[in-house]
Parts: structure tokens; sequence; C-alpha cells
């Protein structure tokens, strides 16, 4: 039960910090770009793909294709290539789901955090605090970087996203080491 109520004292810790960090802060902004044109672009993109939510890989090369590799090279030195994620028109606007979903994906985050840390014995609890904050670095970096090496996200994106997972790993390190650290009644 200890470990259950750290990581749920450790999610909100961190779920007040990534809502400081994505509503106070330019964090949730930085390597975002304005598109050229943007209506032309966007009439363009609702001709094209329509009313098909998704993840859009271009120049496209059929994975199954045994030349991908090859094909996909010489499309990319006479073509634009990227990633789009598209939502048609009419796409929800809500932020109930979205938020709920980004907590419970926290929870679980600061869950494992807490299972993880209640099987160490580090005594310091500045030493627990970056034993979770590792932790949440460790994800970060594994998630993150990749994004910038396979899909050239922008650097600055990545920093970005990299400092706001790693100082909310650090806010639940702070409560999760607390309540573990404590004597059970």
């Amino acid at each position: 039960m200890r470990i259950i109520l750290a990581g749920l004292l450790g999610a909100i810790a961190m779920f007040v910090w990534t809502s400081i960090a994505h509503m106070a802060t330019p964090l949730a902004t930085v390597g975002f770009s304005r598109i050229p044109h943007e209506a032309a672009v966007l009439a363009a993109m609702q001709d094209g793909v329509g009313a098909k939510s998704g993840l859009y890989v271009f120049p496209w090369v059929d994975p199954k294709d045994p030349k991908m590799m090859e094909k996909s090279a010489a499309l990319m030195k006479t073509n634009p290539s990227g990633l789009l994620l598209y939502h048609p028109p009419g796409a929800s606007a809500d932020m109930l789901p979205l938020v709920s979903a980004e907590f419970a994906k926290e929870l679980v985050q600061a869950l494992i955090a807490a299972f993880l840390l209640s099987f160490v014995a580090i005594a310091p609890y500045w030493c627990r605090v970056g034993y979770v904050t590792a932790i949440g670095l460790f994800a970060a970096l594994g998630t993150d970087t990749s994004y910038l090496i396979w899909y050239g996200f922008p650097l600055d994106y990545t920093l970005a996203n990299i400092a706001i997972n790693l100082i909310g790993a650090f806010f639940a390190g702070l409560v999760i080491a607390l309540w573990l650290g404590r004597k059970p009644a």
C-alpha cells in the first residue's frame, strides 16, 4: 500500500509540474514552427488525406518491399521527407480525455519508479530522489532521442522534452523518496 500511495503522490507531483511546463513556460512549444502558406497546405492535406486521421511518413515505400531502403534513399534525394500527424476537421478538442490520459500515464510511471525504489537499499533521501530522477532520464532518453535520431525531430524540441520529463521525474522523486523513506506504521 505504501508503494501505491508513493506512486500516486509522485504522479500528482509530476502532473503538477508537467501542467506548469505546458501552460506557463515556453518549453511546450520549443521546436515547433508555423507552416508557411498554411491555408494552402491545409487545403491540400484535407484534399489529399481527407477524413483519415493518422501518422503519415513521406515519401512512402512499402516496408514489405525487399528494396525498401534503396528506394527510400533514392526518393529522399529528390523529394521532401518527413512525418505528418494528421487529424481531419472536426477532431475532438475536448481536453478532459487528454488530461486524464496524461495523468494515467504519469501514474503508471510513478508507480513503476516507486516499485523499483522499494527494492533498493538507498538510505540518503537525495540519493533516493536521484534514483527516481535517473529512471525518468532513462525513459526520456529512450524515446525523445530516438525521435531525434530516426525522424529528424529538432534538437531544441528534443532537449525541451527531455527537460520536461527529467524535471517531472525529479518532482516525483522528491515525493516518492520522502514517502518510501518513512517507517511503516
